[in-house]
């Protein structure tokens, strides 16, 4: 998932940083961006659920729940606001029909 998506905005040539999601020239919804609207963090939350399982600890699974929490809350909020701001109506309709992460509500 993280490959797929770094390779997709690659190719519509607009920026990978999530820190300056305001240089994004091109609303991304094809590739991985069809079944999530952060699939770079999917993937994220994918490695530490992995870790998790391999160590077979409820304790393992902390950094997972608290990368989830602090993703929806800070960082996701923060780029979907800027995303909003930037492409509008387009971005709200995609939000209408791809969930934040894969599945859950839109």
């Amino acid at each position: 998932m993280i490959g797929a998506s770094a390779v997709t905005f690659y190719r519509h040539r607009t920026t990978i940083s999530p820190l300056s999601v305001h240089r994004a020239t091109t609303l991304v919804t094809g590739g991985p961006f069809r079944i999530s609207r952060n699939p770079m963090y999917v993937g994220l939350a994918g490695v530490l659920t992995a870790y998790a399982l391999l160590y077979r600890s409820p304790r393992a699974a902390l950094p997972l729940v608290g990368f989830v929490v602090l993703m929806n809350r800070s960082q996701i909020a923060a780029e979907e606001a800027a995303l909003q701001q930037k492409f509008g109506a387009e971005f709200t309709e995609y939000c209408g029909t791809v969930p934040r992460w894969i599945f859950g509500r839109q």
